[in-house]
């Protein structure tokens, strides 16, 4: 008799490790996987743990000198539970074990590079050389399963709201996107390059002049960008486009997939999805994608000193923020803090710290004998500061100051942070322009296609870094998951859009132009959204890394060390391309 709850490769398994403890007790079954490790039982016994991608099981077997750790095995038998006492509490499978095993070696092999317990520290280079060993470790087993798991989910809740996949090239052309692109030469045209694609977003765009009013794909895309630990050369996203919609329809259609995949990973767990504006995330958090979860926001605080006699807040905003853990603080940690705000860019930081003192409170500061008693009872009113509380200043123009603080913020508060907490919420409202450049005109935030809110649209011309786009990101603990807007298909608003940025015809043409010839034909009202899968899966992976998550990825130098990739390539193999490299000067 055989069983099993999992489909299995035909003639070798009948059973995974983790189907055996829901077996009938003295069922024959056929296990597949590695040795994990061999115990030597007497002298006719031997102990060995098979471990397959479920968890490991303990097979007692006749006493064998020919095996070791990694040795690619079947094991037939008839499974028991464990006699009492033996039972291993610490892996599900261990109130049972296989008897009377019978061994068959499929593959043999060497000793390997390091240990595959996950209780034990490798070198992350160790583990790149030999990924395909480290992928066999339990924590990357179970990492890229969640991530098949997420994907899983994400193409179930679009499909029930109506969307279709459709594959875009990934020889594409060169767009204009902002992120250095990444380029594949032309053998039937030479000295000509396709691009690899930044994200599908022109091409998405012309789906919906096509007629496909709900498209989605689980796009992979690439960057020439400098690697961190969020950031690879490869990246792949859920990428979303709808017609006639706006921006509560498409928060709707992507709440509802994160909705899914939350508790598809997590059992059934539901999340309230909220909505900030980018101009209270910024004040009170002083970041456009905010680690909310362990509290402590800033305060605005500037009335408090709009007369003050201190040089130091006397500034057109001063952002507050009660230290998260004020016990930590001596005088040198106070001076690092100072040091670290000017490194940040702002002309420095400011400390009070707050004791109570009788019916009242006494505080200590630099700046103690300048303060008016008005200006204290103010500042401990407005940042509810009592009693060993120390309060951090930073006076600067509004994005200095509360950037700075912020950051000041999240290094002394974000370890507190519940790592089971998921705080997922849209960042909206943000600015259409980012800034000016040489020659004064505005810098788009995002894309020149992105459409301004309705309401600003006066603005344009008089004053443009008011204006507010209808563009929106979505955030979960402190990471920008993915971020998304509603398009310009009025041609009368992509022109003064092109004015404002200085952008004229010619160059509008030679850039967009088969969008722009699109949009003449008939383009509906339309907006989208993309999700980065990679930081999605590390954050509910719990990992920091993205590289965690990833199959091969590479290192932050961009190399890949298991196949030693970039390689040069030989003058036979450029020639068909009209390619010669020239020696690199190095200085």
């Amino acid at each position: 008799m055989t069983f099993s709850t999992s489909p299995v490769a035909a003639g070798l398994r009948t059973a995974y490790a983790a189907d055996l403890t829901a077996i009938p007790p003295g069922t024959s079954v056929s296990i597949c996987g590695w040795v994990n490790r061999i115990r030597q039982h007497g002298e006719h016994l031997v102990f060995v743990d098979v471990r397959d991608h479920t968890g490991i099981v303990q097979c007692v077997l006749a006493k064998r000198d020919d095996l070791r750790p990694e040795y690619v095995v079947q094991v037939s038998g008839e499974v028991f539970p464990r006699p009492e006492g033996t039972e291993n509490p610490q892996i599900p499978t261990g109130s049972v074990e296989i008897r009377d095993g019978i061994v068959t070696v499929l593959s043999e092999a060497e000793p390997i590079p390091f240990s595959l317990d996950d209780r034990v520290e490798v070198e992350e280079a160790t583990r790149l050389r030999h990924r395909y060993l480290d992928l066999r470790r339990e924590r990357m087993q179970r990492n890229l399963r969640l991530r098949a798991q997420i994907n899983s989910a994400i193409r179930a809740a679009m499909e029930e709201q109506g969307f279709v996949e459709i594959e875009t090239p990934l020889l594409w052309t060169p767009t204009p996107e902002g992120a250095r692109e990444f380029y594949v030469p032309s053998r039937t045209q030479p000295g000509s390059f396709y691009s690899l694609p930044q994200s599908p977003q022109i091409a998405k765009q012309l789906l919906m002049v096509a007629g496909f009013d709900r498209y989605y794909q689980i796009a992979r895309c690439l960057r020439d960008e400098d690697l961190r630990s969020d950031r690879q050369f490869e990246f792949t996203q859920l990428d979303v486009e709808a017609s006639f919609v706006g921006q509560a329809d498409v928060h709707r259609f992507i709440s509802n997939a994160m909705a899914r995949v939350i508790a598809n990973v997590f059992d059934g767990r539901t999340v309230d999805i909220g909505t900030i504006s980018w101009r209270e995330a910024m004040g009170r958090y002083g970041s456009d994608k905010p680690d909310r979860r362990f509290g402590h926001p800033l305060v605005d605080v500037t009335g408090v000193f709009a007369k003050t006699e201190v040089r130091a807040l006397s500034a057109p905003h001063v952002a507050a923020l009660l230290d998260p853990e004020p016990t930590s603080l001596s005088r040198a940690r106070l001076d690092q803090l100072v040091e670290r705000a000017r490194a940040l860019g702002a002309k420095g930081l400011l400390w009070v710290k707050v004791a109570q003192d009788g019916e009242g409170y006494s505080i200590s500061s630099p700046v103690s004998k300048l303060l008016d008693r008005s200006e204290v009872e103010q500042l401990l009113e407005q940042t509810g500061a009592g009693d060993g509380d120390v309060i951090l200043l930073v006076a600067d123009e509004w994005e200095k100051a509360v950037t700075t603080l912020g950051q000041i913020r999240l290094e002394r508060g974000r370890h507190l942070a519940d790592p089971k907490e998921l705080d997922l919420f849209w960042v909206v409202d943000f600015p259409l322009f980012e800034g000016l450049d040489e020659a004064g005109k505005p810098i788009s935030a995002h894309h020149p296609f992105t459409m301004p809110n309705e309401e600003d649209l006066d603005l344009l011309e008089t004053d443009p870094l008011s204006v507010r786009s209808q563009s929106y990101d979505l955030v979960l603990n402190g990471w920008e998951l993915g971020s998304g807007s509603i398009r310009i298909h009025r041609a009368d608003i992509q022109r003064r859009i092109f004015s404002t940025l200085g952008i004229d015809e010619e160059t509008a043409n030679s850039r967009f132009g088969f969008l722009l010839e699109a949009f003449r034909y008939g383009a509906p009202p339309h907006g989208g959204f993309a999700i980065g899968i990679d930081r999605l899966a590390a954050l509910l992976a719990g990992e920091t890394n993205i590289r965690e998550i990833i199959a091969y990825p590479k290192t932050q130098s961009g190399i890949d060390l298991m196949t030693q990739a970039p390689k040069q390539l030989d003058a036979a193999t450029l020639a068909p391309l009209g390619l010669t490299v020239r020696p690199v000067q190095r200085g």
